[in-house]
């Protein structure tokens, strides 16, 4: 999980520290402040496109710093390692991206400088954002079916495996035999040179390696005098001269005297080493023997060197059309048996072909309807998971449809395949589309999410599914970039809420305008942004409780300063601790306290009415208006 992050010059902030909490992490602050620039540091990090444009005016470069606590074994660690970078002590990695104000960018990861996609592979298992482009992209039918196939797990794992398997045999054999009927003639004309080849080296029938025996055979053939003169000369240096003289000793004579004057010496020293040179004496026995055998089968056979060179021409002139030497040409030979086998246009060929190719169509169908089974089988229960989510978050009477059907298509069309009496798209990844489909209301027709839902209620099914898919999710940290966005009331409450249980599992870092979110956070950054001689500057700041107070007033309303405003802050953190730890009141016990408190704490969140004594005040008959209230017009807490 992500434990530290450092921004330096991006956007309005200057320099900043961010220690994100292990649970629920929230931003906030003033718009325009720059909150979505913690966003953009983590899009950076993660191997996002360098925009100059995001550079702070007047720094030279901006710099985001982000250090990982990685699991050993994980798949993080490994690309590190394979990039050559070094952990921290403590296990953790720091990766830094530069981007300088000409739109240059760097990356360095452990220590060490590294592509920009080593940190996107890095950190496609460390961090995942949600945005509002995210929520476009779950319109897409390709998405929805990746969000169901995640949800599933194994179940549709195992047999999409077997599909693509079996649809890459499959498309090979549907593209060898296009190849082969459309490019016959071609075809024909190459098998033809292959086989005139095959031919003309099998009569010449090369074996490996002869060339190099061929001329060593040569060589001696043509030089047998020579070779037999120095054989003579070494055999003579081992044996001595052949007429006996005593002043020519041979190396085995010399050796024999060196062994008995050993033998007989009083010294037992010397007398050790005799048996060293009897096997001395053993070896040269036989280094003789071998030379007599040498010099027996050296005769000069001028018609067998004749023979041999004949042979040499018959493979020189294979060497000189196919290849370097002989096992050169047997290694061209092999591929062109090969290659000749692909070629071959005949009727045999083709029905052996059109024969295969109707078998694995027929696998490739079967494995198909196993898979979109399972995939309906996974839809139902994302559709019911998810419904349940969604009346968490204030849709009570909202229902989630997940529809898989066959994508049909022409029996002409490209990947067309047969499935029972459809002719459907054999895909990468099966022939299902996934519709995920929303009803908002009984009575009403489930429509596609991107037709049938509202930007809030968009938000909404994307956080319920994203809730459903925690357990399927193996990314540790989750960013919310105004994922809440339309959201209000008691459905932001509820946002808040499943954001807090998301958090029990993952890491959560959000950056919202809602206090409804914000209060359920286990740690509340805000980001301040001020001006000193016209230049705007923005820094992050944790809050402390009471500082948590003073913010929630500011998002409410605009109340910041009135205890209205901090007494509805503290009521609505105290409403989130209680769910967090599960002792949350009813509605009914919560209404009760509310009619007890004093009329200036019941404002609503978000209406800036009147309390229950303004009404009084307002025709001089009720009680004395409260310190807190505003004393004129202009003193109106804002709507």
């Amino acid at each position: 999980m992500l434990t530290e992050m450092l921004i330096s010059g991006l956007g309005v902030i200057d320099e900043a520290a961010i220690e994100p909490h292990p649970g629920f992490t929230v931003v906030t602050g003033e718009t325009g402040a720059g909150k979505t620039m913690v966003v953009s540091g983590l899009h950076l990090l993660s191997g996002g496109r360098a925009d100059a444009a995001k550079v702070r005016t007047g720094a030279p470069k901006a710099v985001v710093e982000g250090r990982f606590g990685v699991p050993p074994g994980s798949a993080a660690l490994d690309v590190a390692t394979d990039a050559g970078a070094d952990a921290d002590d403590d296990g953790s990695l720091i990766a830094l991206r530069t981007v300088a104000a000409d739109g240059r960018s760097r990356a360095h990861l452990g220590g060490r400088s590294a592509p920009v996609g080593v940190l996107s592979e890095l950190t496609d298992s460390l961090i995942a954002v949600h945005g509002q482009n995210d929520q476009l992209r779950l319109l897409r039918s390709t998405q929805q079916r990746t969000m169901l196939d995640r949800f599933a797990g194994s179940p549709v794992a195992a047999p999409l495996e077997r599909y693509r398997t079996l649809r890459a045999e499959w498309l090979a054999v549907c593209a060898e035999l296009t190849e082969r009927t459309e490019r016959a003639r071609e075809l024909a004309r190459e098998a033809d040179l292959l086989r005139h080849g095959l031919d003309e080296i099998g009569a010449v029938d090369p074996q490996p390696g002869e060339d190099a025996e061929l001329v060593a055979m040569a060589r001696r053939l043509a030089d047998v005098e020579q070779l037999r003169e120095a054989s003579m000369r070494a055999h003579e240096a081992l044996t001595g001269a052949q007429d006996g003289d005593p002043d020519a000793p041979g190396a085995l004579g010399l050796v024999d005297l060196a062994r008995k004057v050993l033998t007989s010496s009083e010294d037992e020293a010397l007398r050790q080493l005799a048996p060293r040179l009897d096997e001395a004496a053993a070896l040269l026995a036989d280094v003789t023997g071998e030379l007599g055998g040498y010099q027996d089968g050296l005769e000069a056979d001028p018609e067998r060197l004749q023979q041999i060179l004949a042979r040499q021409a018959e493979l020189k002139a294979l060497t000189k059309k196919y290849a370097a030497d002989i096992d050169g040409v047997l290694e061209w030979a092999e591929g062109a048996r090969e290659r000749l086998a692909g070629a071959d246009t005949s009727d045999e060929a083709i029905a052996e072909l059109v024969a295969r190719r109707d078998a694995l169509a027929a696998e490739l169908a079967e494995a198909a309807t196993e898979l979109s089974t399972a995939r309906a089988t996974a839809a139902n229960g994302l559709a019911k998971e998810a419904t349940t989510e969604l009346a968490a978050l204030a849709m009570p009477d909202a229902e989630l449809h997940v529809a898989v059907t066959a994508h049909e298509v022409a029996s002409g069309a490209e990947h067309a395949l047969r499935v029972g009496k459809r002719t459907v798209s054999a895909g990468p990844d099966g022939i299902d589309d996934v519709d995920i489909r929303l009803r908002p209301h009984p009575g009403s027709d489930p429509l596609p999410i991107g037709k049938g839902a509202s930007g809030g209620e968009l938000s909404r099914v994307m956080l319920a599914l994203e809730v459903v898919l925690a357990h399927a999710n193996p990314v540790p940290t989750l960013v919310f970039d105004e994922v809440d966005a339309g959201v209000g009331g008691k459905a932001a409450v509820e946002v808040g809420r499943r954001l807090a249980k998301l958090a029990a599992t993952h890491q959560v870092i959000v950056v919202t305008h809602l206090p409804q979110v914000a209060a359920f956070a286990d740690k509340h950054l805000v980001v301040d942004k001020n001006s000193n001689g016209g230049v705007t500057r923005s820094g992050i700041r944790q809050l402390a409780d009471e500082q948590r107070v003073v913010e929630l007033s500011r998002m409410l309303a605009g109340m910041d300063s009135t205890d209205t405003g901090r007494a509805h802050a503290e009521e609505l953190l105290e409403l989130a601790r209680a769910a967090k730890s599960g002792t949350e009141e009813t509605g009914g016990n919560r209404a009760q306290r509310a009619r007890k408190r004093p009329a200036t704490t019941c404002v609503g969140a978000q209406s800036g009415g009147k309390s229950a004594s303004d009404g009084k005040n307002s025709n001089g008959k009720g009680k004395p208006r409260q310190k807190s209230q505003p004393k004129n017009a202009k003193e109106k807490m804002p709507m």
